[in-house]
């Protein structure tokens, strides 16, 4: 399958930001302007997100309205809460790779 080259960005992005944390999760979503937000999963004793969680809460808080794209990367699979915010926002499905970047599903 070949990725459209934005969708390649944000996947890189994702396993960047994974990797830069040592985390199990990586997300990336890119808005309605093209901006792209990544960011790793949060696992803290009072707040636990997901990648997805927080990249999306990331983009909503700078203004934006709607998503063309989220990938997460991880060795697991999306949530049903990672695929109803990403849908919340106007994403059918979610870009899904594992840790080497390999798209699934």
């Amino acid at each position: 399958m070949t990725l459209d080259p934005e969708d390649s960005k944000i996947i890189t992005l994702a396993r960047a930001a994974r990797a830069r944390n040592e985390a199990s999760e990586g997300a990336a979503v890119r808005d309605e302007t093209g901006r792209t937000y990544s960011a790793t999963n949060v696992a803290l004793d009072a707040l636990t997100l997901s990648a997805v969680q927080v990249a999306v809460a990331m983009a909503v808080s700078s203004g934006a309205r709607s998503l063309e794209a989220v990938a997460l990367v991880s060795a697991g699979d999306p949530s049903a809460a990672d695929e109803a915010v990403a849908a919340e926002l106007g994403v059918k499905s979610l870009l899904v790779a594992g840790p080497d970047g390999t798209l699934r599903g």
